[in-house]
C-alpha cells in the first residue's frame, strides 16, 4: 500500500497548516480590533496586504493537502513516481508561497513588500506542477475498483 505515507504525510500537513494560519489569521483580527498602529496605518498598507495573502493562501493548501491526501487513496497503486513529485511540489508550495507573502511583509519598502517576496512565484510554479500531476492522475482512476 504505496499510498500510505503519502496519506498520512499530506492529512498531518494539512491539518496542522490549516492550524497555524487560522491561528495567523486570528492574530491579525486581533492586530485589526486593538488598532496596532504598526499594522494598520495606511503606511502599511503592503505589510497587510501580504499578511492576508499569507493567511488566505496558508489555509487554502493546508485544504489542498487534506485534499491530495484523502486523493491518494483512491488512485491505482502502481506508478508512486508521480506521487512523489506530487508530494514534494505541494509541500514546497506550501512552505514557499505563503512564506514569501508572509516574510514579505515583514520589512517593506513604501509601498513595496519585502524582497522576500520572490519566493511565492517558485511556490506559485511548484503548486501549479503538483496540481498539474494530480489532475493527470485522476483521470486513471478505475471505476471498478
Amino acid at each position: 500500500m504505496s499510498h500510505v505515507p503519502y496519506s498520512r504525510r499530506h492529512l498531518c500537513f494539512g491539518w496542522w497548516s490549516v492550524l497555524v494560519f487560522l491561528t495567523l489569521g486570528g492574530v491579525l483580527e486581533a492586530l485589526h480590533g486593538f488598532k496596532v498602529g504598526w499594522y494598520l496605518d495606511v503606511s502599511n498598507e503592503a505589510r497587510r496586504l501580504m499578511w492576508t495573502l499569507a493567511h488566505a493562501h496558508g489555509v487554502l493548501l493546508g485544504l489542498v493537502h487534506v485534499g491530495f491526501g484523502l486523493t491518494v487513496r483512491l488512485l491505482p497503486v502502481a506508478e508512486a513516481s508521480w506521487k512523489r513529485w506530487a508530494s514534494s511540489c505541494l509541500i514546497g508550495a506550501s512552505v514557499l508561497l505563503p512564506g514569501g507573502f508572509f516574510l514579505g511583509g515583514l520589512v517593506t519598502h513604501g509601498g513595496d513588500p519585502g524582497l522576500a517576496i520572490l519566493l511565492a512565484p517558485p511556490g506559485a510554479l511548484l503548486l501549479l506542477i503538483a496540481i498539474v500531476l494530480i489532475a493527470r492522475a485522476t483521470g486513471s482512476i478505475d471505476e471498478s475498483s
